[in-house]
Formats: structure tokens, C-alpha cells, sequence
């Protein structure tokens, strides 16, 4: 009887053994699992951090196309720029457009003719607002007109702060040169690194501008 007695309270024990054994295994997985967890996160934590940075500097190197074009011709040479460069495009728009008898050069009494002659001619601007925050080259395109930069070009500078961006001036004309038309809007802006202009033919192919852009790219490297 008490041998039996015996054997009962050693597998009594045994089985309590077994039992406590188990209750470790859980315990070891959480630990592990949670530190797994946390390498994760971390992981993912500095991920994040290096794509936030990227992006910020991204962010601080775009470029920007802003055109003044009354008939489209200036705007179809900004579109070509703004496809090679993969830039953003901005259009001054008159507050008043202009219509082909305010363009009439023969006119002394048109629009065009009076605003021209008048230097401190300054046309109101219809399109919304811009912010340059983030772009650090800003091509300025417009058309000559009585071998100058239209009066609403000044208006557009005089209203806009360029900080230290690369500003590159590109006109369009039937025969004039850019003349002196670069050289006054950065004058008139007062900020902003200004380069020398170009001016293009309607006709200008995209090689040609690409060409170009390519050149202006040297050029301030050489700087």
C-alpha cells in the first residue's frame, strides 16, 4: 500500500514538472517577437527619414518655365524647354488681353504703342500668383516688341522676389535680337542670378533649344 502510495505522488510530481516546463516556452517567443518588432520599426523609422531628406532636396533643385505669350508663339518654345528640362510651366496672362489692333506697330495710338513708349508703363496681371520656394532655375520667356521686352514683363519682376535662382531670359521675335531686354528685367527684379537671354525664331526646333539649354548648363558650371 504504501509503495503504491508511493508511485502515486511521483507521477503527481512528475506531472507538475511537465506542466510548469511549459509555461516558459511563451515567454522566450514574446521577448523574441518583440524584438523583432522594434527592429522593424526602426528599420522602417530610418527608411523614412533618408526618403524625407531626399525628397527635400529634390524639392530645392526644380524648374520652372514662366512665359508671357500673346499669341502662342513664345508659348510653344516654353513648352519645348519645359519637356527637356521636366519643368513646371507658369503663364503671365494680362489682366486685359491684348488684341491684334493693340499689337498694330504701325499704330502710334495703339495699346502696344503707348505702353512701349512709355517706360513706366506697368499692365496689370490676371493669372493667379506663383511661389518660387524650391526652384533654383526659372527660365523667363516673352516676345520682343518694339525691340523691348513687353511692359508687363516689368510689371511681372517688380512683383516677385527671385532670391539666388538662376534666372535664364529667352525671347521670341520675327527678326529683332533680345537687345537690352535681359539686361532690364534683371535690373528692374533687383534679385535672382540673371544669365544671358536668347531669342528664338517661332520655327525653333526642339535640338535647337536643346542645344541650347545644354550650352546655358556649361556656362554656369564654368561660373
Amino acid at each position: 500500500m504504501k509503495r503504491l502510495f508511493g508511485m502515486i505522488m511521483c507521477l503527481a510530481l512528475a506531472l507538475c514538472m511537465t506542466g510548469c516546463g511549459s509555461t516558459v516556452a511563451p515567454s522566450s517567443e514574446s521577448t523574441t517577437t518583440t524584438t523583432a518588432s522594434q527592429t522593424t520599426e526602426k528599420s522602417e523609422s530610418e527608411s523614412g527619414s533618408r526618403s524625407t531628406s531626399e525628397t527635400s532636396k529634390e524639392a530645392d533643385n526644380k524648374t520652372l518655365v514662366i512665359v508671357f505669350s500673346a499669341t502662342g508663339t513664345t508659348r510653344g518654345i516654353a513648352e519645348k524647354i519645359a519637356g527637356i528640362e521636366g519643368a513646371d510651366l507658369y503663364e503671365i496672362k494680362p489682366e486685359i488681353p491684348y488684341t491684334d489692333e493693340d499689337r498694330d506697330w504701325t499704330d502710334s495710338n495703339s495699346r502696344c504703342s503707348k505702353e512701349q513708349n512709355d517706360p513706366a508703363a506697368r499692365p496689370a496681371i490676371g493669372s493667379e500668383e506663383i511661389k518660387f520656394d524650391g526652384y533654383s532655375v526659372i527660365y523667363i520667356g516673352y516676345p520682343i516688341w518694339f525691340g523691348q521686352e513687353p511692359r508687363i514683363m516689368d510689371t511681372f519682376v517688380e512683383s516677385y522676389d527671385f532670391g539666388n535662382a538662376t534666372v535664364i531670359p529667352f525671347c521670341t521675335s520675327g527678326s529683332s535680337g533680345i537687345g537690352n531686354s535681359g539686361k532690364n528685367l534683371a535690373s528692374n527684379a533687383g534679385s535672382g542670378n540673371w544669365l544671358e537671354g536668347k531669342r528664338f525664331p517661332g520655327s525653333a526646333s526642339e535640338d535647337d533649344i536643346k542645344a541650347w539649354i545644354e550650352s546655358v548648363a556649361q556656362t554656369s558650371t564654368d561660373r
